[in-house]
C-alpha cells in the first residue's frame, strides 16, 4: 500500500512519549533535562518493552529497554519489576525497616518510584500481589543482612538483576493455585528478555546490560560535530570475551557444541538473558514443571524440547555487565535502544542524527554516493532535497520518533525516503518481521549547565 505522509506520521507517533524534568524556583537542578521514547512494532504483539521512573527514596532516575523473545511475557514482567528490585537494593537500612514496619502494621507504604508511563505500557494487575510478596522477601533478606555499609550502585544493579531472575525461576517452580497466575509465571520463565538499564544520579551514569540491547552516549566535539561512545557490549557470539566466558564455565568436551551458528547451543542469539529457563534448569526440573503445569504449557512447542548437547546447565545468566561513566559537559544525550535499531544504523549516524535534531544545527557532510553512478540531474535533486531538509523545521516533536524515521526510511544516500518509509510501514504483520525487528528507543537529554 502507498501511505500518505500523515498516515506514516500517525503510525510512527502511536507509541511516543516525552517527559520533561520539572524545574524548581525556575532552575533545573537535575542532570537530566528529560527524555523522549518510542516503539515501532514488527512482531504482533510487540515483544519489546520500555520503562522509566524517578527514584523517590534515593536520588536518581532509572530508564530501560527490554527485548523479549519466545513471546513478550518475560519482557513484560522484567519491565514492571526490575526497577523496584534496583530501588530496594539502593535503599538505606532505616528506609527498608520503615517500609517493612508499614507493611507489618498495615500502614500506607512510602512510594519508592514515580513511573513515567505511556498509556500502552500496562502493568499486570493479576500478578501484583505475587510480585509484591517476592519483592518483600528480598527486602526482608536485605534487612537481615544489614552490614551498615552504604550500597554501591554497581553492586545494587548486579544484585537486583540476579535476584529478579532467581525469583522468576522460583515462582515458576512453586507454581500458583490460581490457574491463570500459574500459567503466567510459567510463560514468564519459559520466554526470555534482554535488558539495558541506565541509572543517572548527578554526574554518575551507570549502565547495566544483559544481552544485546545497547547504550550509547552522544558527545559534542569542540568543532560542533557529534561522536558516539559505547557504554555497553553485546553479549553474543560477536563478543570474544563472552565466548571465552562461556567456555571457561563448561567442560572442555563441550567446547564445540556451546556456540553453533553464532547461537548459544545453536538456538539463542543473546548469551545473557532473564527467564529462558530452558537454558538454566536441569532436564529433570524442566520435565517435572512442564508435566505438572497446565495443559496450555504443553501446546507451547518451546517448552517441550530440551536444547541439544545439554549436559552442564546453567548455560545462561542474567548477571549484567555494569559500566560507570562520569558525565562531562560535552556529553549531551544518551540513547538506549533494542537491537532493532542497531541492526539498521551505525552508532556514529545515530549520534549525528540525534545531535542535529536536538541542537537544530546540521553539519554538512559531503554528499557520499558510495560507488553509484550519479547523473548531474540526480546530484542536483539530492542537493535540492538537502536544502529543503535544512529549511524545513523538524517534523518530529520527539527525538526517538525522529530516529525511528531514519532507521526505517533511510535510503543509500542517508536521507529519509518517503516511498521506502511507506513500503516498510505498510508491510503485513507476517512479513514485517522478515525485514526488521521491533524497535524501542529512549533518548535522554543531559543538562550541561548542571554537569
Amino acid at each position: 500500500f502507498y501511505l500518505t505522509p500523515p498516515q506514516v506520521n500517525s503510525i510512527l507517533k502511536a507509541n511516543e512519549y516525552s517527559f520533561k524534568v520539572p524545574e524548581f524556583d525556575g532552575k533545573n537542578v537535575s542532570s537530566v533535562l528529560g527524555f523522549d521514547s518510542n516503539q515501532l512494532p514488527a512482531n504482533a504483539p510487540i515483544e519489546d518493552r520500555r520503562s522509566a521512573a524517578t527514584c523517590l527514596q534515593t536520588r536518581g532516575m532509572l530508564l530501560g529497554v527490554f527485548d523479549g523473545h519466545a513471546g513478550c511475557a518475560c519482557a513484560q514482567a522484567v519491565s514492571e519489576r526490575l526497577f523496584y528490585y534496583i530501588a530496594v537494593s539502593l535503599l538505606p537500612h532505616e528506609t527498608l525497616l520503615e517500609i517493612e514496619n508499614a507493611v507489618e502494621s498495615g500502614r500506607a507504604l512510602l512510594p519508592i518510584l514515580q513511573w513515567h508511563k505511556h498509556p500502552n505500557d500496562y502493568f499486570s494487575k493479576e500478578a501484583s500481589k505475587l510480585y509484591f510478596n517476592s519483592l518483600r522477601t528480598y527486602w526482608q533478606e536485605l534487612i537481615d543482612l544489614n552490614s551498615g555499609e552504604t550500597t554501591d550502585v554497581r553492586e545494587a544493579l548486579i544484585n537486583a538483576f540476579k535476584r529478579l531472575d532467581n525469583d522468576i525461576s522460583l515462582e515458576a517452580q512453586v507454581g500458583d493455585p490460581n490457574s491463570f497466575l500459574n500459567y503466567l509465571v510459567l510463560r514468564v520463565a519459559f520466554s526470555g528478555a534482554t535488558a539495558c538499564v541506565a541509572h543517572v544520579d548527578g554526574v554518575d551514569l551507570h549502565i547495566a546490560n544483559t544481552g544485546d540491547s545497547r547504550a550509547m552516549l552522544g558527545v559534542q566535539e569542540e568543532d560542533g560535530s557529534w561522536s558516539a561512545v559505547n557504554l555497553s557490549y553485546d553479549h553474543n557470539a560477536q563478543n570474544e570475551h563472552e565466548v571465552e566466558r562461556l567456555k571457561m564455565e563448561h567442560p572442555k568436551s563441550e567446547e564445540k557444541s556451546l556456540v553453533k551458528q553464532d547461537r548459544l547451543l545453536g538456538l539463542l542469539m543473546p548469551f545473557r538473558a532473564f527467564g529462558d529457563v530452558k537454558f538454566k534448569w536441569s532436564i529433570e526440573l524442566q520435565k517435572r514443571v512442564v508435566e505438572s503445569g497446565p495443559d496450555q504449557l504443553n501446546d507451547n512447542e518451546y517448552t517441550k524440547f530440551i536444547p541439544p548437547n545439554y549436559h552442564t546447565p546453567p548455560y545462561l545468566t542474567a548477571e549484567p555487565e555494569v559500566i560507570h561513566h562520569r558525565l562531562r559537559p560535552q556529553d549531551k544525550f544518551l540513547v538506549l535502544a533494542t537491537d532493532g535499531l542497531w541492526e539498521t544504523m551505525h552508532r556514529q549516524d545515530v549520534a549525528r542524527i540525534v545531535g542535529e535534531y536536538l541542537t537544530g544545527v546540521h553539519h554538512q557532510q559531503p554528499i557520499a554516493v558510495g560507488g553509484y553512478k550519479v547523473t548531474l540531474g540526480q546530484m542536483h535533486g539530492l542537493l535540492t532535497e538537502r536544502r529543503a531538509r535544512i529549511s524545513s523545521v523538524f517534523e518530529d516533536q520527539n527525538a526517538a520518533t525522529h530516529l525511528i524515521r531514519h532507521a526505517v526510511g533511510n535510503n543509500e544516500f542517508g536521507t529519509v525516503d518517503h516511498e521506502r518509509l511507506s513500503k516498510m510501514l505498510s508491510l503485513p504483520e507476517e512479513l514485517a518481521r522478515m525485514y526488521r525487528d521491533d524497535i524501542t528507543i529512549i533518548v535522554v537529554q543531559f543538562n550541561s549547565h548542571v554537569i
